[in-house]
């Protein structure tokens, strides 16, 4: 299937649909991780990882290394984000990972930092459930996002300004 996506111009998302059923199990699940790498290997575009913040939440250091290991060609050892080898993709393609599940403007800093500039951002209920309706609900979330990505490259901390940017944003948008 990835074989006939690239030949016919067309990006392969791969869903985690159903991911909890093997990977949520501590006394005989798979770890995501391991899913992670299966599904770069089998030729998908995009994945959902993920976000730390929202429903599929999960501890920031892991996640963050198979994010890593979903878009890097060569990640370094590091227990403490869960890369217990170092691993060497070589020319496999990377993956893009998309942020999605329960997600709003007020996570924008937090997904920012976690994620940085080679993402995909999917707000379903956090775009359609704006009070104005889902026009606006975008247009609210591009707002946030190009505040935090500005005030992080002018060197504004997220974490702890994060919100107060996102207000400021809006008063003038």
């Amino acid at each position: 299937l990835a074989r006939w996506c690239r030949d016919n111009g067309i990006l392969l998302h791969i869903h985690r649909a159903m991911h909890a059923v093997i990977d949520r199990q501590k006394n005989h699940g798979i770890h995501f991780r391991v899913l992670a790498k299966a599904l770069r290997m089998s030729g998908g575009d995009h994945i959902h990882t993920g976000t730390v913040v929202g429903k599929l939440e999960g501890e920031r250091g892991i996640t963050m290394g198979f994010v890593d290991l979903l878009r890097e060609n060569y990640i370094e050892q590091d227990k403490s984000r869960g890369i217990y080898f170092t691993q060497d993709w070589a020319s496999l393609p990377g993956v893009m990972a998309v942020a999605s599940g329960g997600i709003h403007i007020w996570h924008m800093p937090a997904l920012v930092e976690i994620f940085g500039d080679d993402s995909v951002l999917q707000f379903g209920g956090g775009t359609l459930g704006h009070p104005w309706g889902n026009a606006p609900g975008a247009t609210a979330n591009r707002v946030a996002l190009e505040a935090c990505v500005q005030a992080r490259n002018e060197g504004r901390n997220l974490a702890r300004e994060g919100n107060d940017i996102i207000r400021e944003a809006a008063k003038w948008s």
